[in-house]
C-alpha cells in the first residue's frame, strides 16, 4: 500500500482514488510491473478547463476568463536505471489504456523538434506518447536539462478526451510538475505553462495557445482565472458570483485543436495581423491590442475577405508567428479572423467589469451568444454546439440560464454555460433534450478545483504490511 510521505493529500478529493490504483494496479495488465517496489513514486495533479470567455482570441493577445474544472490528470513518476521511458495510460474508460516504451537516447543531442514529430508520427501509439515524453525533450532543449535516468510514469485522467476542455493542457501539465519534481529541476510556474504550450506546439505538431496550460497551472478552485495572453500575463483571479454557476455540456462532436477549420482561421488571423503590419507603424503583433473603433476606422475596408496562399506568401512572404503554416494551394479568410480577436477582447472586458458589479446577469449572457456567434461566422461552430446553444437560449432567464458559447478552439466540443444558483434543473432539461434531439447522452461538468501549483506534489511510498 502507498502512503503520503510528503505533501497535502487533503487538498483534492479524487486524491485518494488515484492512490487506490496505485495500490490495485496489478488489476490492470497494462501497468502490471511497471513501478519498482522500493523508489518513492512523485504524484502531481493538473486540471482540465472550461473557456467562459476568450477561447481563440488567446494566441492574438486577448484577455481571457478560465475556470479550471473538477475533473483532473494525475501524473505519478518513478525514476529508473535503465534510461528508458515506460509510460501507461490508465484513463477513464478502458479503450483508451496504452502503454508506450521508447528509450531516453532518441531524444540525445539533443534532437531537433522536427525530428521529434516525425518519431511520434512514426511510432504506435505516438500520437498520445507525444505529449508525455515531449516533456523530456522541452526540458532538454530548453532548460539544458539532462536525464542520466529514465522513468516509470502511469497517467490516470477523468478530463474527457476531445470534449474541447483541454484534456492535452492537464496532460502536459502534470507531467511537467512531476517530471522536475523527480528530477529536481527549478522551473518557475508561469516558465513551466509556457513550457508545456512548446510541447504542443513544437514536439505534438499542435498550434495552441497558452490559456490552457496556464489555467492547468494557476487555475483556483471556483475563481475565474483572467489572463492577458501577450504571452501569458496574470491579471488575477475573479471570484464567480455566488448567485451565478458555470456548467459545461458535451456535444459529443469531438473536437481537436490540430484540425483545419481551427488551423485556417488562425493563419487568416496571423495573414491579416501581417497587413495590418505593414499599415500601423506601432504595431504591437497582438491583433487583440487593437480597439474595435480603430479595426472599423483604420483597417476593416483594407484587408480581403480572402486571399490565396500564394497571393499572400508572394507580397509578405510569411506570418509573424513561427508555428504557423501558410499553404499556398488553399485560400484564406482574412476579414473575419482577424476581426474576431478584437471583438473578442472587447467582450471579455466587458464582461469582467461586470462580473466585478454584480448583476446584469443577462447582459452577461448576451456577451456569451456574441462569442459564439463570432466562432459561427468563422465557420468553428457545429450542429452540436448549436442545438446546445439554442436549446439554452429557448429555455432562457426564466429557467435560470442567461448564456451560453462553445469553448477552446470550437468545432464541436463543450458549451460553457452560464446560470443562476436555481439553473441545475435547467441544465439537465437541456441535456436531455439534446440527448432526445441526437441520441447522444451529454456529459455534464460541473464543479471546480485548484490547478497543479496549488497542489505541489506527493511523495509516496510503498509500506509493506
Amino acid at each position: 500500500m502507498y502512503s503520503v510521505v510528503h505533501g497535502n493529500r487533503k487538498q483534492a478529493t479524487d486524491v485518494q482514488e488515484f492512490i487506490s490504483l496505485l495500490d490495485n494496479l496489478s488489476a490492470h495488465p497494462l501497468a502490471q510491473g511497471l513501478f519498482d517496489p522500493a523508489p518513492d513514486l512523485i504524484v502531481s495533479r493538473a486540471p482540465g478547463r472550461l473557456d467562459v470567455m476568450g477561447g481563440i482570441a488567446d494566441y492574438s493577445g486577448s484577455h481571457v476568463l478560465e475556470l479550471p474544472i473538477a475533473e483532473a490528470t494525475f501524473a505519478a513518476v518513478q525514476l529508473n536505471e535503465q534510461r528508458q521511458l515506460n509510460i501507461v495510460t490508465l484513463l477513464y474508460e478502458e479503450p483508451y489504456h496504452s502503454s508506450f516504451t521508447m528509450p531516453l537516447s532518441v531524444f540525445d543531442g539533443p534532437i531537433d523538434y522536427e525530428k521529434a514529430r516525425e518519431f511520434f508520427q512514426l511510432e504506435d501509439a505516438g500520437g498520445w506518447a507525444s505529449y508525455v515524453a515531449g516533456v523530456f525533450l522541452v526540458l532538454m532543449r530548453e532548460q539544458q536539462a539532462n536525464f542520466a535516468s529514465g522513468a516509470n510514469i502511469l497517467i490516470s485522467s477523468r478530463v474527457p478526451l476531445g470534449k474541447g476542455v483541454s484534456s492535452s493542457a492537464a496532460l502536459e501539465v502534470a507531467v511537467m510538475e512531476a517530471v522536475a519534481a523527480a528530477y529536481d529541476i527549478k522551473v518557475e510556474a508561469r516558465e513551466k505553462a509556457l513550457l508545456c504550450q512548446k510541447v504542443e506546439n513544437m514536439v505534438v505538431g499542435a498550434p495552441c495557445g497558452v490559456m490552457d496550460q496556464m489555467t492547468a497551472v494557476f487555475g483556483e478552485r471556483d475563481r475565474l482565472l483572467l489572463m492577458l495572453c501577450q504571452p501569458a500575463e496574470l491579471k488575477g483571479t475573479i471570484a464567480v458570483p455566488s448567485q451565478l454557476r458555470l456548467w459545461g455540456i458535451d456535444s459529443g462532436i469531438r473536437h481537436s485543436v490540430g484540425g483545419a477549420d481551427y488551423g485556417s482561421v488562425r493563419a487568416g488571423a496571423f495573414m491579416g495581423a501581417r497587413i495590418i503590419a505593414d499599415l500601423k507603424t506601432d504595431f504591437s503583433k497582438y491583433l487583440a491590442s487593437i480597439s474595435p473603433a480603430e479595426f472599423e476606422s483604420e483597417y476593416l475596408a483594407q484587408l480581403p475577405k480572402r486571399v490565396s496562399g500564394t497571393a499572400f506568401l508572394e507580397r509578405y512572404r510569411g506570418t509573424m508567428d513561427p508555428v504557423t503554416t501558410v499553404d499556398p494551394h488553399k485560400d484564406y479568410a482574412i476579414r473575419l479572423p482577424t476581426a474576431h480577436p478584437i471583438y473578442e477582447n472587447a467582450r471579455v472586458q466587458r464582461f469582467v467589469e461586470l462580473l466585478k458589479k454584480g448583476g446584469a446577469f443577462e447582459e452577461l449572457g448576451e456577451l456569451m451568444y456574441e462569442s459564439h456567434q463570432s466562432y459561427t461566422a468563422l465557420g468553428l461552430n457545429s450542429g452540436g454546439t448549436d442545438l446546445l446553444v439554442e436549446l439554452v437560449r429557448k429555455a432562457g432567464p426564466a429557467a435560470g440560464l442567461f448564456g451560453a458559447k462553445i469553448t477552446g478552439g470550437g468545432s464541436g466540443g463543450t458549451v460553457a454555460v452560464l446560470g443562476n444558483e436555481t439553473s441545475a434543473t435547467a441544465v439537465e432539461g437541456v441535456a436531455s433534450a439534446y440527448a432526445k434531439e441526437t441520441g447522444h447522452q451529454p456529459y455534464i461538468f460541473n464543479g471546480s478545483s485548484n490547478g497543479s501549483q496549488s497542489f505541489g506534489t506527493l511523495r509516496l511510498s510503498l509500506s509493506h504490511r
